[in-house]
């Protein structure tokens, strides 16, 4: 067999096992958090949330609401060079997003080992 006959099977292998894996791991729901901001903001998502007074007060004035926050946290990009690593109990993050309007919001979170805590929103 010649070289470009078994270059051709291997990659039509190749191909059929690639849209296989796709198909079964997208059924699943399955995420591949391989970046730092997209685990950082996947491990503040599977936590319990609890907004401060601060964030509660800001979430009344009605420029954004619980549903916006939480897809900044879907969406949004931690900026790790502002973050600091250890205060209190967790970490506390500064998350950049926007919403619905197209505003730019800022979320500071202190994420701990059982709840992440919205400590301030702004624009």
């Amino acid at each position: 067999m010649k070289f470009y006959q078994r270059l051709a099977y291997y990659l039509a292998g190749f191909l059929i096992g690639c849209v296989l894996l796709v198909t079964i791991f997208n059924k699943r729901g399955q995420d591949f958090n391989y970046l730092p901001n997209a685990r950082t903001l996947d491990n503040i998502r599977s936590k319990d949330r609890v907004y401060s007074a601060e964030a509660q007060k800001t979430l009344s004035e009605g420029w954004l609401d619980t549903a916006g926050v939480t897809a900044i946290l879907r969406y949004g990009n931690v900026d790790f060079d502002k973050s600091k690593v250890a205060i209190d109990s967790g970490k506390l993050y500064i998350i950049e997003g926007k919403n619905a309007k197209g505003q730019r919001v800022i979320l500071d979170v202190l994420n701990c080992d059982s709840t992440a805590v919205i400590r301030s929103i702004r624009r």
